[in-house]
């Protein structure tokens, strides 16, 4: 019985720091310390019961030995009986006083006045666990009333709600910034936004001119401005190109020195030239689309 008090005693000490971390959780994302925080509860109340049901078994195991039902033939049982009567008496267990319990010889006490059919009801007061705890209901309900709606320390369900709101606008913002390292030759979009064709060009001009040209009018390798393409046309074709290069005509692999973003942003660009028909043009090659 002992060692579970002390196990009660315990957890109810690592429960506050269980809370806290249940809060760091919620902060990052994290439901692994809310699940901690569960278990811990239900482990809490099952422990109680136990403890509660234990005490009520040793108590009723104490109720089977009571004397009164023993006859005046058995004197010393009658006399140990009296002295632990006494004992109990002078010097009531903590659990007696939890529980509001009263011992049977103190029944005639607490006895009511009426009787039906020989049957008297006992006036037995309110157990001191119970008023404890309405009488922290109380002091919840005042702390609750001070810390939300007279100093406001803490938000209402609305003001959190529009907290979080803005904390996941910040964070889905984070995500789209860099949602680009997760384009590949098979999810790239086709986009004519002046913002990409313009961080397309940049890249362009940085690694593409010396093959290329500066207009795209082709140089050592292909045009780019004509109809006509060697590896394909299309977004993903041209994205795959640049990724994985063409290393036996001599077109380097860029995907370790372009992000995919990049790649996609360059991959745009480069249709944007289609028709543009700069001057000096080198002549087509491939397959004309």
């Amino acid at each position: 019985m002992k060692r579970l008090i002390y196990t009660i005693a315990i957890l109810l000490t690592a429960g506050p720091l269980l809370a806290a971390e249940t809060s760091a959780g919620r902060n990052t994302g994290n439901t692994f310390s809310e699940v901690v925080v569960i278990l811990f509860l239900i482990a809490l109340l099952f422990l109680i019961v136990s403890l509660v049901l234990l005490k009520t078994v040793q108590i009723m195991a104490n109720e089977i030995k009571n004397p009164s039902l023993v006859t005046l033939e058995e004197p010393k049982r009658m006399l140990e009986y009296s002295e632990w009567e006494a004992t109990e008496k002078s010097s009531p267990g903590i659990w007696s006083k939890l529980m509001g319990l009263r011992p049977i010889s103190e029944e005639k006490d607490i006895m009511m006045d009426h009787e039906f059919d020989g049957i008297v009801e006992l006036d037995n007061p309110t157990p001191a666990w119970f008023m404890g705890l309405f009488y922290s209901t109380i002091l919840f309900a005042v702390v609750y009333m001070l810390n939300y709606h007279v100093f406001e320390w803490s938000p209402l369900q609305d003001e959190e709600y529009a907290i979080e709101m803005k904390a996941a606008e910040v964070e889905k913002a984070a995500f789209l910034a860099n949602s680009g390292e997760l384009i590949d030759e098979n999810s790239v979009k086709v986009s004519t936004e002046a913002g990409v064709i313009a961080a397309g060009k940049a890249v362009y001009t940085q690694n593409c001119i010396a093959c290329h040209g500066v207009l795209g009018e082709g140089t050592v390798g292909p045009n780019l401005a004509d109809d006509s393409w060697i590896h394909g046309g299309t977004v993903n074709d041209i994205f795959k190109t640049i990724k994985y290069g063409v290393p036996e005509k001599g077109m380097i692999a860029w995907e370790k020195t372009l992000t995919p973003k990049q790649t996609s942003d360059l991959s745009n660009y480069i249709l944007s030239l289609q028709g543009t028909n700069p001057p000096n043009p080198k002549a087509p090659q491939g397959v004309k689309l």
